[in-house]
Parts: C-alpha cells; sequence; structure tokens
C-alpha cells in the first residue's frame, strides 16, 4: 500500500475541481483498507472515502487521509426459484455494472443506466432515475463500521481487520429514503465494500418515468436491452458529460411537499411540474421538479465566474473552468435563496461536501 502525499484529486472528481489531498491511498481489498484507516487512525488525523468524486463538491484542499475505494470484482452468488444475487464491489462502475447484468441475462437495472459513479455509492445515495430506485434491487450491504473507533481513535493501537467492525447490513436496516440512507446519514461510520443485488427473475418493463413512457410509444413491449439504451439517450440528451462539462449531475433533490402546499402553489403557479410520491402511510405528497423551480426564477444559464448553471438542465451546476468548490456552493446557495423567495419552497443539495462530508 502506497501513501501519497499533497495529492491532485482534479482527476477524481467529476467537477474537475483544482483540489489537493494531504495524505491518498487507494485501496483494492478489505485489508489495503483495514491497514488505510489504522495509519489515519494511529496518525489521530481524520479520513473520508472517495469513489469517482461523481457526486461531490470538493474543497480545495483535503486535510487527513483520502481513501479512493478501487475494491472490484462482481458475480452470482446464487440464486432462488425467484431471484439471482449478485455481488459487486464497491469500487466498480456502476454504468459497467448495469451493462454486465444485462449481458449476462440478468436484467432489472437498466432504467439507472448512465449515472455516474461506482457501485459503493449507489446504496448511500439510493440512486434513482427514470421510475426506479436501487434500494428496490438491494439484497444487502458489507460494510466496515468504524462508529466503535471514533472513541478509541485517541489511543488506537489495534488491528481492523482482526476486531469485530466487519457487518452486513440487510436492507430491512438500510434505511433507504428518496436520495438518503442510513449509510449517507452516518458519514463517515459505514464504509461500504460490497453490494448484494437481489434481481428478480421474472422482468417486468418499468415505463413508469412519462418521458420514458413516451419514447416507446410506438413499442409496448420493448426488451431490457431497448430501455437501457433509451435511458442513455434521453440522459445524454439532457447532461453534458463531465470530461466536456465539469458537474455531479443533479445537484438538488426535487422537494417534496404535503397536499395543501402543492394546492396554493398550483393556485399561484399555474405550469407548476410536479407529480404525486405518497409517503410509507399513504399520505398524499407531491414531488416538485427542481430544475423547473429554478428555471422559473430565471436561473438556466445563469453563470458566475467560471461556474454556472446549466442552459440545457436547471438541476446542473457545471464548471465553465477554473471554479472551485466554494464558488459552486455560492451558486447554489444564490438558488436557494431564489427558490425560496419565490415559491416558499427549500431546496436540498444532493451531493456531498468533502472534507466535512456534509450537506
Amino acid at each position: 500500500m502506497q501513501i501519497e502525499s499533497n495529492f491532485s484529486l482534479q482527476k477524481l472528481n467529476s467537477f474537475g475541481f483544482l483540489s489537493y489531498a494531504e495524505y491518498f491511498v487507494s485501496v483494492e481489498d478489505e485489508h489495503a483498507l483495514s491497514t488505510a484507516i489504522e495509519f489515519a487512525l494511529e496518525k489521530k488525523i481524520p479520513w473520508q472515502v472517495l469513489g469517482s468524486g461523481s457526486n461531490v463538491v470538493l474543497q480545495e484542499f483535503l486535510p487527513g487521509l483520502t481513501i479512493h475505494m478501487a475494491i472490484l470484482g462482481k458475480k452470482l452468488v446464487s440464486e432462488s426459484a425467484t431471484h439471482f444475487y449478485i455481488d459487486c464491489g464497491a469500487g466498480e462502475s456502476w454504468h459497467d455494472f448495469v451493462q454486465w447484468t444485462l449481458e449476462s441475462g440478468y436484467p432489472g437495472l437498466e432504467n439507472l443506466a448512465l449515472i455516474p459513479g461506482t457501485t459503493g455509492a449507489a446504496p448511500i445515495q439510493n440512486i434513482g432515475a427514470y421510475g426506479a430506485e436501487v434500494a428496490g434491487m438491494i439484497d444487502s450491504v458489507e460494510v466496515l463500521d468504524t462508529k466503535s473507533l471514533q472513541s478509541t481513535e485517541a489511543n488506537f493501537a489495534g488491528d481492523l481487520s482482526t476486531q469485530q467492525n466487519w457487518q452486513v447490513i440487510p436492507k430491512s436496516e438500510c434505511q433507504f429514503a428518496y436520495r438518503d440512507s442510513i449509510f449517507k446519514r452516518e458519514l463517515p461510520a459505514y464504509v461500504v465494500t460490497q453490494v448484494r443485488f437481489a434481481i428478480p427473475k421474472k422482468w417486468q418493463a418499468n415505463l413508469s418515468y412519462a418521458e420514458l413512457a413516451n419514447f416507446f410509444l410506438h413499442n409496448k413491449s420493448p426488451t431490457p436491452l431497448e430501455i437501457f439504451e433509451a435511458v442513455i439517450a434521453i440522459r445524454s440528451r439532457k447532461l453534458p458529460h463531465p470530461k466536456v462539462l465539469g458537474n455531479a449531475g443533479s445537484f438538488f433533490h426535487n422537494p417534496v411537499v404535503d397536499l395543501a402546499t402543492h394546492q396554493q402553489l398550483k393556485e399561484q403557479f399555474a405550469g407548476l411540474v410536479s407529480y404525486p410520491a405518497p409517503d410509507h402511510f399513504g399520505e398524499k405528497q407531491f414531488k416538485l421538479a427542481a430544475g423547473w423551480l429554478i428555471d422559473q426564477c430565471g436561473l438556466k444559464g445563469y453563470r458566475a465566474g467560471d461556474c454556472g448553471v446549466y442552459e440545457k438542465q436547471a438541476l446542473v451546476l457545471v464548471n465553465y473552468g477554473n471554479a472551485t468548490g466554494s464558488e459552486v456552493l455560492q451558486l447554489a446557495n444564490h438558488i436557494k435563496h431564489c427558490v425560496l423567495e419565490k415559491f416558499g419552497v427549500s431546496l436540498h443539495q444532493e451531493p456531498i461536501n468533502l472534507p466535512n462530508g456534509k450537506v
């Protein structure tokens, strides 16, 4: 394991921010992960885990140890009468994994194609798109639980590989919610190392998302591959490629409001874009299109220095060249203020801020 100092993270974040890690290491297995965290604990320095950097806002300097998750591997481990059970390492590219499942005969994840990032980040964010959420296909998540180390950090002198900190957390305990999970709420307590998926053997097309359904108006029985390719085409039209224009995809969650608030907004703004999103108890709620709210504030295409709001999709913030994480956060705060002033609705950031791990 090679630990480097003053390591550039510019190629490890999709915004392309110029950022440096005080210490940096890439880990390819659980033993290396244990050793890396032991290094941080022994030196009494902070540490954070970074995947592909597609859903983070990096500051110019990350103190302590930045651990790049590079645990690979994907395979069918078992099957039941109804499901295929597939393990995937946290460092695997999410899109490549989705493509592999289709090519291997395990369809079901095609609606989540082309979402940037690693498989390890999928349960943390509970990624979702085009009518699907990854939580619906997860069986369990393997993690290194570091909560018990927080109180012993000052006097750590042990071996993580022999301590009882490795856990397999079943889906029922992951506390999945809209773009949320126990892993996100308790960062960096849990370090995801592997995800087990339970993919139904009986495949059914998911065309619940209107734009995807419209794509297949003249094809009532699309195949998994056709849906996969359609999602790629739709996403590619709407979102800039990070290698061309730095971004982290959708920067804000679509806010959820109750029935009364929704009715009030509909009366004030006839063109309000929303759709039903009942909670777990069946209470009527509505999800508002954050991009539409931002657009109505006149901010689509807005630019502040080298960062701005993407001209084709107001939900995406972009780096035109030399923007910093701090500048993007300033822009995000301006957008939040404008939306709150006009609609009385609060927007919440989706990407995680590093080094503090908050949003």
